[in-house]
């Protein structure tokens, strides 16, 4: 793999443009608009920071999970439903007591410089979740011990009780690389050298430009349609839109919905939308101007969600007032924060604040990363400043979002897309909640004390009783402000098949060309 800008320019035959940051002449030119061929390039908002799946922040990006999966296995993999399906582990289940896991490696499968995987391989991978100051899910991932190997079965304990570890094996931080090519090459070789058992290899890299991956060619599952794959990193959605109106990029998403709508209504394009796991929310920050629950309550009921969706967002989303989606375990719908300023401006005026006298902060979202993510946060704070509030916006990028967030230094209010692929409770308030996540902006002991032992709790009836107890008195503190489920946007060519995945994911070796 090369990841010298140099040595793309020789191989490339010198065919870069001058000036532009991107892919060189071959694939902007008119052959590569006509005809998709062997090689499928989608436009894509977000570049990982680093390739190893596991380790650092980004690993639990959800932006980053369709790029991860196509060159890494997760242990279990899931349908279009969120349903559990057997992937490199084809066999998973508890024992009765609930105590302990048993994983079946499936026969065959191997790494992509043609190494087999093993059990061995498996179970060094799971301490490796585990080891502590790595994995940012590690506190999890401890939870598993007493690993055994017997023929293809690899089992361990579950202790402390995680009721969702089969869902989290599924989706962030457990993706599989080989022990023998990482200890080859330590972790600097591993960035130059990253490998897995996924569908696709990376070929080339040109950070802030694009990835060029090519088709595995011992992968143990269904022969990709396509023999190469690019993502070029296109973060400006208005470019993105370009990208596939002029016919540079076969396939791309999260553009702006009024662009959807247009761009599905062209001859040689399609498209898919629909509901995913992400959340759209507010972080409130537990330090400072938020420690005041007047503002706090008055933040949330000065907000009309379902104006949000409706105009901005052409009625793709649904506005929810708890972390958790329709979907998801244990949502309650009848957990309501309704759009109330009257009563947003009496809760201001109780700790002296009005439109004359507005308490002020920051709020800080990024601009294009999700549709129309900057715009909504310009309506919310017009809605603000009606009743009494002042919000300065503040624009970063995710990776920044992710650093400040991990160093508990998010603003006052912060935008950001809770992704849960799970669609358990557990992750989204086990870790958008708990004081000591390094997720969290938000931290007291009060919303420790209510949900720790619900992640122990072996009645599943009632652990989601709980979590719904939970959500309900974390909506009467308004410690978050959750805004509203999104709908996943992707336009692609007429020839392609693309399905929708409720997880959000637009997985390369999934999409076939149409017969």
């Amino acid at each position: 793999m090369s990841l010298n800008r140099r040595d793309l320019l020789q191989r490339s035959g010198g065919m870069l443009a001058a000036g532009t940051p991107a892919l060189g002449t071959l694939l902007w030119s008119a052959p590569a608009r006509a005809a998709i061929g062997d090689t499928l390039t989608v436009a894509y908002n977000a570049m990982p920071p680093s390739w190893d799946p596991n380790l650092g922040v980004h690993a639990v990006n959800p932006t980053l999970q369709t790029i991860l999966r196509t060159l890494y296995d997760p242990l279990i993999t899931q349908n279009e439903d969120l349903s559990l399906a057997p992937g490199v582990i084809d066999q998973f289940s508890w024992n009765a007591e609930k105590t302990r896991m048993t994983l079946r490696l499936r026969t065959g499968v191997k790494w992509q410089d043609g190494t087999p995987l093993t059990p061995a391989d498996i179970e060094w991978n799971l301490k490796r979740f585990g080891e502590k100051g790595a994995n940012v899910l590690a506190p999890i991932w401890s939870s598993i011990k007493n690993i055994r190997v017997a023929g293809q079965n690899i089992s361990f304990d579950v202790e402390p009780y995680r009721a969702n570890m089969l869902q989290r094996l599924t989706f962030l931080c457990c993706y599989l690389i080989p022990r023998h090519h990482y200890e080859k090459v330590g972790k600097e070789g591993f960035e130059k050298q990253p490998m897995g058992s996924g569908p696709y290899m990376l070929e080339q890299f040109e950070r802030g430009a694009y990835a060029r991956f090519k088709a595995n060619p011992h992968y143990w599952g269904p022969k990709p349609a396509f023999e190469n794959v690019v993502f070029k990193f296109v973060t400006d959605p208005t470019s993105r839109v370009a990208e596939i109106e002029r016919g540079t990029s076969d396939l791309t998403m999260d553009i702006p919905y009024e662009e959807y709508d247009r761009l599905i209504k062209r001859p040689g394009l399609a498209g898919t939308i629909g509901p995913i796991t992400d959340v759209s929310i507010l972080f409130f920050n537990s330090n400072g101007v938020m420690e005041d629950i007047n503002v706090r309550k008055a933040a949330v009921h000065a907000i009309d969600k379902k104006a949000i969706v409706d105009r901005l967002h052409r009625g793709y989303g649904t506005s929810v007032d708890t972390l958790l989606a329709p979907q998801y375990l244990g949502f309650d719908a009848s957990i309501r924060t309704p759009y109330d300023p009257k009563l947003a401006a009496e809760l201001l005026a109780k700790s002296g604040y009005s439109t004359s006298k507005p308490v002020e902060f920051t709020i800080q979202t990024t601009r294009g990363y999700k549709p129309k993510d900057y715009e909504t946060m310009q309506a919310i704070v017009e809605m603000w400043r009606r009743v009494g509030i002042k919000a300065n916006l503040e624009v970063y990028d995710i990776a920044k979002q992710f650093e400040l967030r991990s160093q508990h230094k998010l603003a006052p209010a912060a935008f950001y897309n809770w992704g849960n692929a799970t669609a358990d409770p557990e992750s989204s308030l086990g870790s958008a909640m708990q004081s000591t996540s390094v997720f969290s902006s938000w931290k007291s002991k009060d919303v420790d004390e209510r949900m720790i032992p619900l992640f122990s709790e072996r009645d599943d009836a009632k652990r989601l009783e709980g979590y719904k107890a939970l959500n309900r008195y974390i909506a009467e503190q308004a410690y978050i402000l959750p805004l509203f489920q999104y709908h996943l946007p992707v336009v692609f060519k007429a020839e392609l098949n693309h399905k929708h995945h409720m997880a959000g994911f637009v997985l390369p070796a999934t999409i076939t060309r149409k017969s």
